[in-house]
């Protein structure tokens, strides 16, 4: 699908901009043909400033750039999302979004960090711990989620937060990397979760 400009007299289409990390909205501009494929050259959001009725890329004077990782075309064509990664606070009142939200959901760290695995294993990397567990195969992943909660029951029975915290992060990354290598999600298991939940 293409963005129809032409559909706004004034070639301006609004664009979305959502935290590729949290799904928190972050502002609201607008794109003229030119901003558009500005901002897919250099994967920075550009806008198409109305009242100064020129280009301007979003972090150019307070360096709060705002990094495209996807893009989304409604359905009529008229109106783009983009997700991206702030680089700090995104409105010019310091907040971090223009509706004055918080954009600090940490639990949705985990849906990017399976995204990240699930990246991993369709395009290795070299030097990747995930990508050496992958390769080691289902056994020794398995293995590995085995070892961890063993960790962090030893670690539960002692008073170290730090200690207890980081066992429980190794088994967390660990599961989702099994997840990945049986072509599971998270999600999958959230929803067995949610049909229990009475």
């Amino acid at each position: 699908m293409e963005l129809q400009f032409s559909k706004s007299p004034d070639g301006l289409i609004p664009v979305i901009i959502q935290d590729a990390h949290t799904n928190v909205v972050l502002m609201l501009g607008y794109m003229n043909k030119e901003a558009y494929e500005k901002t897919c050259t250099e994967k920075r959001v550009t806008f198409y400033s109305r009242s100064r009725q020129t280009l301007w890329t979003k972090g150019e004077t307070s360096g709060n750039f705002l990094d495209v990782i996807d893009m989304h075309i409604d359905c009529d064509q008229d109106t783009l999302l983009i997700k991206a990664k702030p680089h700090g606070p995104t409105c010019h009142t310091g907040s971090d979004t223009c509706f004055n939200e918080k954009n600090n959901q940490e639990t949705d760290f985990l849906s990017y960090l399976e995204n990240v695995i699930q990246t991993r294993k369709k395009s290795p990397v070299e030097g990747s711990y995930t990508n050496h567990l992958f390769n080691k195969g289902i056994n020794k992943i398995a293995q590995k989620v085995g070892e961890e909660a063993v960790e962090l029951v030893i670690e539960a029975k002692d008073s170290n937060k730090e200690l207890f915290l980081g066992e429980a992060a190794d088994l967390l990354y660990h599961y989702l990397v099994l997840l990945a290598e049986k072509e599971y999600s998270l999600e999958e298991v959230i929803k067995v979760l949610k049909s229990r939940h009475s």
